[in-house]
């Protein structure tokens, strides 16, 4: 095995140059834990985030960040009875809670692991798990989206909306979502019943219309701005808003109060039970990972250019990282 392991390292809060690559001990395994040799990752915005420096009391420099893992297992501590060495699995390192995913292995509590689905590679493996995480814990766990009920996804061609139409979808809702027109053929190729053209139209007339004035059950937000403020204007009464964008400005939520609207707020948490659960719905064919571009593991910072300037890209999806080989895949410029 060896006693190092290559990982990118973020040494400073700034811009996607404030990585470094370096060799560093292979993490210790503690009786409930497994040590995962990594084949793929993901970049998420909480990535470069936190690279940026929005939340520096989480996390002390030098850190290894990086949300998303698909691998196999290669030891398992002295307490470990559900995997074994050989194990194909994927999951969400603890967010703040200790080293990520840019490296080449990686040591996880078991009780945040996934057996990985039959039918997907590990480069897709990995770019389910906290976007698909996400997704449950909005749709599923809080705002308990149910057949025949109507939600709006705010992103629809997204890392997390992508995955967010066609959850909603196995569920049995119909969907309204908001992309740009060239778009508008792969929001409807995942299961969107609509798309809305949020760069020249106004989306809550637009709803209205779809709705026949009756409103959506749900909203998703992906996007932030002035959502909150404006969601509740498309909601039918008793509608709920499920949001996953931290907002520091304040927003007007009078339409809500009259609609009795409910809000959640959603931070992932992480556990096996989504990721066996978006595994079953992986498995029977009814959610597929979007991979809009992949690079090798040295090559994050471009990765974190990519995500963050994703319209000039016109990038679909999620941005891979595949830490096993060296795919490179990367859209061309629209802009």
């Amino acid at each position: 095995m060896g006693d190092q392991m290559k990982a990118v390292v973020l040494t400073r809060f700034g811009g996607a140059d404030a990585f470094d690559v370096r060799d560093v001990p292979v993490p210790q395994v503690g009786p409930r834990q497994a040590r995962v040799r990594v084949h793929a990752t993901a970049v998420n915005p909480l990535d470069y985030q936190i690279r940026r420096g929005d939340y520096p009391q989480h996390v002390p420099l030098p850190a290894i960040i990086g949300h998303d893992i698909s691998g196999v297992i290669e030891e398992v501590g002295s307490d470990v009875t559900e995997f074994g060495v050989g194990d194909e699995v994927y999951y969400t390192p603890q967010i703040f809670g200790g080293p990520g995913s840019y490296a080449e292995q990686h040591v996880v509590d078991v009780d945040l692991v996934g057996r990985k689905p039959e039918n997907l590679s590990h480069l897709e493996a990995a770019s389910l798990t906290l976007v698909g995480g996400t997704v449950w814990e909005s749709l599923v766990t809080r705002a308990q989206l149910t057949v025949g009920e109507t939600i709006l996804i705010h992103g629809g061609a997204g890392g997390v909306g992508t995955i967010a139409i066609q959850v909603a979808k196995a569920i049995g809702a119909q969907v309204i979502t908001t992309a740009k027109p060239a778009d508008h053929d792969f929001v409807r190729s995942l299961g969107a019943d609509a798309a809305i053209d949020f760069t020249s139209t106004d989306y809550v007339d637009v709803v209205t219309e779809l709705t026949a004035g009756n409103g959506v059950d749900v909203v998703f937000d992906t996007i932030g701005g002035d959502a909150l403020t404006r969601s509740p204007l498309t909601l039918a009464d008793a509608g709920r808003v499920v949001s996953i964008v931290d907002i520091a400005q304040p927003q007007n939520l009078i339409e809500a109060w009259g609609k009795n609207a409910a809000y959640h707020f959603v931070f992932t948490r992480q556990n096996r039970g989504k990721l066996d659960a978006l595994t079953t719905l992986v498995e029977r064919g009814l959610v597929k990972p979007v991979i809009g571009a992949a690079l090798p593991l040295a090559r994050v910072g471009e990765a974190h250019e990519l995500l963050e300037n994703r319209r000039a890209y016109g990038l679909r999806g999620k941005v891979a990282i595949d830490v096993a080989g060296e795919t490179v895949a990367i859209p061309p410029r629209v802009a």
